[in-house]
């Protein structure tokens, strides 16, 4: 489902002296159908930059990454708004719009892709009642709360019904009692099926979850 082999990620420094800084070396990594993994670390250890090569946002310096089959490294730049569509993502910071309702930042996702009326119309409130917002459906993000925000924005990413969830510090922003429902929520995502690949700092989640 995942495959990295040998990649590394360099960054060049600007100045009188560049020099590349080394975010990512020789990572070799295989995610299974129906895992959940989480890559745990401190602040600056790579995480994020990890993710963003998953989802194509930056290309390794070197080796290659290989996703349901496919070296996504070697994508073309008009192959990308189809292949984030089978990969949903999930932000620590939601990336909510904040003039839209949760049905329309939901709905929205599907809109750009350019699916039907109809369409949305039947996905969006299977949507919201899997991640428990349906009675949410028409407020605002700055009515929510942080962990129904994030539900939120779990709801947009599983719209276009993604093999993979891939999510950067989910839990980052929340409360406890947020954290665990969110955490809940990806389990229960993963057991329907969809490979759940977390990066996260916090060592109590991990623990917890009693996964790879």
């Amino acid at each position: 489902m995942i495959e990295l082999e040998n990649v590394s990620k360099e960054y060049v420094t600007h100045g009188r002296h560049p020099k590349p800084i080394v975010a990512l070396r020789d990572v070799n990594l295989t995610v299974n159908s129906g895992e959940f993994v989480s890559i745990v670390g401190t602040s600056g250890a790579g995480k994020s930059t990890l993710i963003r090569l998953l989802i194509a946002e930056e290309k390794p310096s070197h080796g290659a990454i290989t996703i349901v089959d496919r070296d996504i490294t070697k994508l073309r730049s008009n192959d990308l708004p189809y292949y984030r569509r089978k990969v949903g993502v999930v932000f620590q910071d939601f990336k909510l719009l904040p003039n839209k309702t949760v049905t329309e930042n939901i709905a929205f996702a599907l809109e750009v892709s350019d699916v039907s009326t109809i369409e949305i119309t039947t996905r969006v409130p299977r949507i919201l009642n899997l991640v428990g917002l349906t009675d949410r459906a028409n407020l605002y993000p700055d009515e929510l709360s942080g962990g129904e925000r994030q539900r939120t924005a779990i709801a947009r990413a599983l719209v276009h019904s993604p093999r993979i969830l891939i999510a950067d510090e989910p839990t980052g922003n929340l409360d406890p009692e947020n954290t665990w429902e969110v955490i809940e929520l990806l389990e229960r995502i993963n057991r329907a099926g969809t490979v759940v690949f977390i990066a996260t700092n916090n060592n109590a989640v991990v623990d917890k979850l009693h996964r790879r």
